[in-house]
């Protein structure tokens, strides 16, 4: 399973925490008139820290010292309230800050963002990203009011933000998961919060506002530069001219109508206002602003390129003008790269001193697009509609395309020339790998989250490319067929409509097949962390659907994991499992012995032909490899006689390896080494048993979480005479993919068998799921028909 964390651009739900109760209230003693302070200041609050969309994983208040001395604020604290509320919790101080130092207090957060720079003090307050109160309060005694704290003795200073009921005077702006109120001045304080806080990108530990400098005229071009980072980043710039081509919820993108000739600068930019502005399509624009780069949050975090802005602006219209005709990307205009997406940075694409290559590279080429308004004629749609609302799509002549309209991952083609459709501005339509969008679709080119990301204005229309689900073949009577199915965290929660399905694809889609090896089954109750780790309500309910739907009866093996210590989703306690048909000349041999930390072990009988020491039993589990990650489960079957030894396996996910898009080149693969030393334990498992009998029929399957072409793959696979087949690899290049991420179709699930079944295997991935918006999984089946013979036979 694979999942992408959902929120978009500066736009989706706000996450506001409650305030909680302190005790040790201060007593209010209230004074004539607020006195502005001369020197500790509160210049910065944000309170959207590691929520959806978020710049950095936490909440902050920044102070700053205008005095010309140290101030000790050794016993001062910051306190915060909601936005009504009378309970103050404190984040009590330390030290003291020197005359023009910041000062950065972290409070609470998520696992949205950036890391935050190093603070001088760390709370835990949870505040809220859209209103409150911050109080910079001399003792670390809380304050015990509601709407007159300003007014306190022992208030240094106060912000009261969005619809908080106190403040200096009149409230700062209300702000939200991606903007901080900060003084436009840091040096000045006249006691009133609305003029003294503008909202803007939040900047922990970095003063900005102030006295401006004079702005240096500059066109959009020259502000997007030909780099990944503007260089004029930081700096006041006016006189920038455009035209206004599309509207979000906080900022427009506007673009200049008369470009320059240089294809690697962009000429549209994105605006950020904060709130809906107030701007028009087509209106006609002098701006004056700041220039920054925001890093988007969520999924990749650091990892993720930033986006050129402006900030803080002051906005002309001057008129009116046309929309200019849109950029084509494809046939006809400019054509992506076709296989690289980056190959001269070799780190941080936005540190090291690398050609800007929009010709050869991917990364630069949607970077020259950054802002502008593009056009696509008749996208081709190369995966899914995803959850998220996101649709990858490439332009006419793209390839590798897989034979049902995919593209196909390849190692040295990593598809540069795709981009994601984003419901930033419009809804985007429910589409399958294979269809295509009528007409030209235009919109703007943004960055979020790991990827490049078209969003359209207006709702594209789709055209069906009649790609239907997949139904294999019937096996023989004599053949063994042997298949992998990822179920998706399947737990009795998920309801019948799941069971349903997944019974309806085993039985129509995958004929039945006589063994199945399932990946992600979990425990009884699911994801409620009970301490639960049995499954068999959920593999009864499984079988019991497959029967409703007309299959064969099926039985079950598995064992139940160590509680929590095999990963996925926390309480599930995902497991792998066989099912296996009672109907058939098939037989699982059950040997006792098997347990959650007990290993099988190759054993033989009196004529020397191995067998397992616990059938079922787990590979290795006590080897660290397995850390947080499930363990594979062997089982010894009897079919028409034959012994046969099949291996289900889930190795670790890809969670935590650098994105495709991001910003160090190439990508990190920080997972690979650990699938690396689970293939060698798998494969160390076969050895043995091929060590007793070097004909004996080995079926290695399941979710590798791996490519066909990956090391992994390699490991598992040896050489020599005992060397398994993976069977992806026989198929032609244009059918190896059982899984779509992000519109690359790739093989993550696997089979592999021994030598001596090769000659007889007929191997299919059954296309029924990850090209499909509507899944019942989001990995395809594969299936194998074998026929395994004696081997004196063989």
């Amino acid at each position: 399973m694979s999942a992408l964390n959902g929120s978009r651009r500066r736009v989706g739900a706000l996450v506001v925490a409650s305030s909680l109760a302190v005790a040790g209230a201060a007593t209010l003693i209230a004074r004539p008139a607020d006195a502005a302070s001369t020197d500790v200041l509160i210049t910065e609050v944000y309170g959207g820290g590691g929520n959806s969309g978020a710049p950095y994983t936490n909440d902050f208040v920044e102070l700053t010292n205008n005095g010309s001395a140290p101030v000790d604020v050794s016993g001062w604290s910051i306190q915060y309230a909601s936005a009504a509320g009378t309970s103050w919790q404190v984040t009590k101080l330390t030290g003291s800050i020197a005359p023009g130092a910041v000062y950065l207090v972290q409070e609470g957060g998520g696992a949205t963002g950036q890391p935050m720079p190093t603070p001088n003090v760390t709370g835990t307050i949870p505040m809220s990203a859209t209103a409150g109160k911050v109080a910079l309060v001399t003792s670390q005694t809380a304050l015990a009011c509601g709407s007159g704290c300003h007014a306190d003795p022992a208030v240094r200073d106060y912000v009261g933000f969005g619809t908080a009921n106190d403040s200096e005077t009149a409230p700062a702006p209300g702000l939200s998961n991606t903007t901080s109120a900060a003084r436009a001045n840091p040096k000045q304080d006249t006691d009133n919060n609305s003029a003294d806080f503008v909202a803007g990108n939040p900047s922990p530990g970095t003063l900005t506002g102030g006295p401006a400098e004079p702005p240096v005229d500059a066109k959009i071009h020259d502000i997007q530069g030909a780099a990944h980072r503007s260089p004029l980043e930081g700096k006041r710039v006016g006189n920038v001219t455009g035209v206004v081509t599309a509207k979000g919820s906080n900022g427009f993108w506007f673009q200049d109508t008369q470009p320059d000739d240089n294809p690697a600068t962009s000429e549209g930019v994105f605006v950020f206002t904060s709130s809906a502005p107030t701007v028009s399509v087509g209106d006609a624009l002098s701006v004056e602003a700041t220039v920054a780069e925001f890093r988007p949050g969520g999924s990749g975090g650091t990892t993720n390129l930033t986006t050129t802005e402006l900030t803080n602006a002051k906005i002309t219209v001057t008129g009116t003008a046309p929309v200019p005709a849109p950029t084509i990307v494809g046939p006809g205009g400019r054509v992506p790269p076709s296989t690289v997406i980056d190959d001269d940075s070799n780190g941080d694409v936005e540190k090291t001193s690398t050609a800007f290559d929009p010709a050869n590279d991917g990364l630069d080429f949607w970077e020259s697009l950054e802002g502008m308004w593009i056009g696509i004629n008749q996208p081709e749609v190369t995966g899914p509609t995803s959850s998220y609302r996101e649709l990858s799509v490439v332009p006419a002549g793209s390839g590798v395309r897989t034979v049902r309209g995919g593209i196909l991952l390849q190692k040295t083609d990593s598809n540069p020339e795709r981009i994601l459709l984003d419901d930033v501005l419009t809804p985007i339509p429910d589409a399958k790998t294979g269809d295509k969008l009528a007409g030209t679709v235009t919109g703007v080119v943004d960055y979020s989250f790991g990827n490049f990301k078209f969003l359209p204005t207006t709702t594209p229309t789709v055209i069906d490319g009649g790609v239907q689900r997949e139904v294999t073949r019937p096996s023989s009577p004599a053949q063994l067929s042997v298949a992998t199915f990822n179920v998706e965290n399947l737990d009795p929660s998920d309801g019948d409509a799941k069971f349903d399905g997944l019974a309806q694809a085993v039985v129509h889609n995958l004929a039945s097949p006589d063994v199945l090896g399932l990946e992600e089954v979990q425990d009884n109750d699911g994801a409620v962390n009970s301490g639960t780790t049995a499954a068999d309500k959920t593999l009864n309910m499984l079988v019991a659907a497959i029967a409703k739907a007309g299959g064969p009866k099926y039985a079950w093996r598995e064992i139940d994991p160590v509680n929590n210590a095999e990963g996925g989703e926390p309480g599930g306690n995902i497991r792998v499992a066989f099912l296996y048909r009672t109907d058939k000349p098939l037989t699982f041999v059950d040997t006792p012995g098997g347990g959650s930390t007990t290993a099988t072990t190759i054993v033989t009988d009196h004529a020397g032909r191995p067998h397992l020491s616990s059938s079922p039993g787990r590979v290795d589990p006590a080897n660290p490899a397995w850390a947080a990650t499930r363990v594979p489960l062997a089982g010894e079957f009897k079919w028409h006689g034959q012994t046969v030894f099949v291996v289900v396996n889930h190795f670790s996910s890809k969670g935590g390896d650098d994105p495709l898009w991001g910003r160090f080149q190439p990508p990190v693969q920080s997972s690979a080494p650990k699938r690396h030393e689970q293939a060698a334990a798998v494969r160390s498992f076969v050895d043995q048993i091929l060590a007793k009998d070097k004909g004996a029929n080995i079926v290695v399957l399941g979710d590798l979480n791996d490519f066909d072409w990956s090391q992994t793959a390699d490991i598992l696979v040896g050489s020599g005479n005992t060397a398994l087949v993976d069977l992806p690899r026989t198929l032609p290049l244009k059918e190896r993919y059982s899984y779509v991420f992000e519109g690359n179709s790739q093989i993550l699930d696997q089979i592999l068998v021994s030598q001596n079944l090769r000659p007889t295997a007929q191997y299919d991935v059954v296309h029924m799921n990850a090209e499909f918006p509507d899944q019942i999984s989001d990995h395809d089946p594969q299936v194998v028909k074998l026929t395994p013979l004696p081997s004196w036979v063989r």
